[in-house]
């Protein structure tokens, strides 16, 4: 599409939206005159669903009026609550209903995957994550090493982008797995860079590695309700995602994890048990003898807080009525839009450092200001501006297809240049 750089345009893009109403279905923050702040932060924490409420006080309901027997006889049950959300997420994250559940938080995940996937050998005993991967992802992988006897300066393999780049080219990334391969025991990459907004090319990666005897994980952060993704067909080995930003869950909301359809019967996988990974049929006759659920719900470990699935429950309803191919679309739609115009209206102080191309890229742009990029943030944040500020000089904003319209991009960047 031909953009045009006048509000006029923007308020015509509104108009002709087809998703334009599930704004509606979210509460905006408000200024201080009480006016919609344009709120560009949801690859932080996305905006609450409005039927969250109604959805979290049916359970504070239920447990006030039936207590322990709410988890069997509440409107929704408590004991299998979190299969309520099983295919809304398979269809999410493109998997089977058995590859998916929603579990602890994510950097636990990552660890309780890391136990059954990252399995090194003297000959085999590499890490590779993107150099500039979100600080936890590089705490979770040097730990795993270190638990496993080595030495993270030798066995975590960084892959940077070339001299003067700021994102990593796929065809050097797809070179290295091909070249040092046979020591990797874990490609372990985010599918969208938290700083960058670089979102990685998960199937090509994922051939690559297992060409290479690889076992490949994920973190999708960044990506969950993001972007489209395929997870059972890319053959991904292992995939963890929080659900507090771009699935709506809330502060602090219970993560998401997936495993391959063929790694879920294979009893010589290593993993921590616990009882609610235990076979359903038999986990209340207290037995001591441990038989896995065959799906991927045999890596729970406790049964799951009833709140929070209720809240992210909410959220996936209104992913599941509004797709992602339309939100995807409109997705590429938003920062399209807001590159045409930073690009108009560029005064020299701005560069987007976020690929151009709409295959690698999410909902999100990082701009990096050359000159005084706090101040400039601050005085975004005062002038009705909720977006996020990460060192040394990167404002990033995520216009959301589900809450955020063309005219929110029209006026946060008259006010960026203002």
């Amino acid at each position: 599409m031909k953009f045009e750089n006048n509000i006029d345009f923007a308020m015509q893009l509104d108009s002709n939206d087809p998703l334009h109403s599930y704004r509606m279905k979210f509460h905006v923050p408000k200024t201080a005159e009480g006016k919609d702040v344009i709120y560009f932060a949801g690859n932080s924490l996305g905006l609450q669903p409005k039927t969250v409420r109604a959805f979290v006080e049916q359970e504070l309901l239920d447990w006030e009026k039936m207590g322990v027997e709410g988890h069997m006889l509440a409107k929704y049950p408590w004991l299998p609550y979190h299969e309520f959300l099983t295919a809304q997420t398979a269809m999410l994250v493109g998997a089977k209903p058995d590859e998916v559940v929603h579990m602890n938080s994510l950097t636990v995940n990552l660890h309780l995957m890391m136990v059954s996937f990252y399995r090194p050998t003297k000959e085999r005993n590499k890490i590779l994550i993107e150099a500039n991967a979100f600080p936890s992802d590089h705490y979770a992988v040097q730990s795993q090493i270190k638990f496993h006897g080595y030495d993270p300066a030798e066995c975590l393999m960084e892959m940077n982008p070339r001299d003067g780049e700021v994102t990593i080219r796929t065809e050097d990334l797809l070179d290295r797995i091909e070249k040092e391969g046979d020591s990797i025991a874990l490609v372990m990459f985010a599918g969208v860079n938290y700083y960058t907004g670089q979102a990685f090319d998960l199937e090509k990666i994922t051939a690559a590695a297992h060409k290479k005897g690889c076992m490949v994980g994920f973190d999708l952060a960044h990506a969950a309700g993001n972007l489209k993704l395929e997870l059972h067909k890319w053959e991904c080995d292992f995939a963890v995602w929080c659900s507090y930003k771009y699935l709506n869950g809330g502060p602090g909301a219970i993560a998401g994890a997936f495993v391959h359809q063929k790694h879920l019967l294979d009893m010589t996988i290593p993993k921590f048990w616990g009882w609610w990974g235990q076979d359903k049929a038999t986990r209340f006759l207290m037995g001591h003898n441990y038989q896995p659920i065959p799906t991927v719900e045999s890596w729970q470990l406790s049964n799951p807080p009833i709140l929070q699935l209720a809240a992210l429950r909410a959220s996936l309803d209104i992913f599941d009525e509004a797709g992602m191919d339309a939100l995807r679309a409109k997705s590429e739609m938003l920062t399209g839009f807001a590159e045409y115009l930073i690009n108009e209206n560029n005064n020299g102080n701005i560069e987007i450092i976020t690929p151009a191309a709409a295959s690698e890229r999410g909902c999100q742009l990082s701009i990096r200001a050359k000159q005084s990029g706090k101040a400039l943030h601050s005085r975004l944040n005062d002038a009705g501006v909720i977006c996020d500020w990460r060192e040394p000089d990167v404002i990033r904003i995520a216009p959301v297809p589900l809450y955020n319209t063309f005219e929110d991009v029209w006026n946060f960047v008259r006010l960026l240049f203002t």
